[in-house]
């Protein structure tokens, strides 16, 4: 089926009463497919109450001289009107006076008389090309005012439940950091205070961007809370999870997770992967080890899928980093990523003095890494440090 043309109404202003039915007896073809609408004023006053009286005005046709208001003081008022309008100026054969303040006034193009209506024609088509476009960007603007709008909530959204006071004992100590993307991602994490002060700790990445990330995020984040309390360990923690997120998910959103208990008085950490990059644990001499992964998948993805779990027992001075992969894929100028080499490499011959001085020190590597390249994905990281 063919798209019908668009139509575009334009308002010629002339006082001449001859040229009304000469611009319809020449443009009746454009008229009778449907491709211009001409409606007519005599003078500038009138034109200005027909823009007034009809918003489906596209573009203005305007002589210069008109009793009442000259057309060069109606391309004055116009913008007051209807600031899209674009208007083409009718003048004389060689009225380059005239033809410099018109366009100095806001007009688009001009032809001379005696009007060439194939000339014309193509004025008028340029000329709506022109406001096409221009409406398009005024709707692209608008898009994007609505999406940093949109990204604004997010953030904010995302902010607000990331903790900001740490726990600092004589057994460990806890930081946590997030360094927002310029779009806003779905990076979180958290702390969960458990029974026989135990403590949870969790670090994630929601698939998506904006709003909808920002929404599945918090969800996440209460859900495990909730299976922390309930369970008896992180793997049975994430399957829980899990099967709820699996649950009315017709966004096929999914969040990738790493989820810990720490209990201090065996210096043991427990923890479950959900197509998490895992916990790299940085030893007082600067070596560090790569904890294994328990094969996880991302959370939302498959319901009733089984989460196992590993433990690893600390030594004092032991650093566990939990990260996101906004760490280890930061990007430079070579578009080189950082990698775990380089996070491991950045602590082999100045082991982190606390977990704060370990959080700082990941987020520093890769500012220093990416130097003014973008980064399109949030830098998180968690840190727990076994003083005894």
């Amino acid at each position: 089926m063919t798209e019908s043309p668009q139509k575009h109404k334009i308002l010629v202003v002339d006082d001449e009463p001859d040229l009304e039915p000469l611009m319809l007896q020449r443009m009746r073809r454009y008229i009778r497919t449907g491709v211009y609408e001409f409606v007519f004023a005599h003078d500038g006053v009138e034109a200005l109450e027909a823009l007034e009286a009809d918003a489906g005005i596209d573009m203005v046709l305007s002589d210069i001289n008109m009793p009442k208001m000259d057309g060069l003081t109606l391309l004055d008022r116009i913008p007051d009107v209807s600031p899209d309008i674009r208007a083409v100026i009718i003048s004389a054969y060689g009225d380059m006076k005239n033809i410099r303040i018109a366009m100095n006034r806001g007009a688009f193009d001009f032809v001379t008389k005696p009007v060439d209506f194939d000339d014309l024609k193509f004025t008028i088509d340029r000329t709506l090309q022109h406001i096409r476009e221009w409406k398009e960007a005024l709707s692209a603007r608008d898009k994007l005012v609505v999406l940093q709008n949109e990204l604004n909530v997010a953030s904010m959204m995302q902010q607000s439940i990331l903790p900001n006071k740490f726990a600092r004992n004589d057994d460990y100590k806890l930081f946590g950091t997030m360094q927002p993307a310029r779009n806003v991602g779905g990076d979180f994490f958290d702390v969960i205070g458990l029974s026989d002060d135990r403590v949870g700790l969790a670090i994630a990445d929601v698939s998506g961007k904006g709003v909808p990330a920002a929404l599945f995020m918090m969800s996440s984040r209460t859900l495990l809370k909730g299976a922390a309390m309930r369970t008896d360990g992180p793997g049975e923690a994430l399957t829980e999870v899990n099967d709820v997120l699996n649950e009315d998910n017709d966004a096929c959103m999914f969040v990738t997770m790493i989820y810990a208990v720490y209990d201090p008085a065996t210096g043991v950490l427990t923890y479950a992967d959900g197509g998490h990059d895992p916990p790299l644990v940085i030893h007082a001499d600067g070596t560090s080890t790569q904890l294994p992964v328990t094969d996880g998948l991302a959370l939302g993805v498959l319901p009733g899928f089984d989460f196992l779990q590993h433990s690893y027992e600390l030594s004092p001075g032991d650093t566990v980093i939990l990260y996101t992969d906004g760490v280890t894929e930061a990007i430079n100028a070579e578009e080189e990523q950082l990698g775990l080499a380089r996070l491991r490499e950045a602590f082999e011959a100045d082991p982190p003095g606390d977990a704060e001085d370990a959080g700082h020190r990941v987020i520093d590597l890769v500012n220093e890494f990416a130097g003014d390249v973008p980064q399109f994905d949030d830098t998180t990281c968690l840190v727990l440090r076994r003083e005894n």
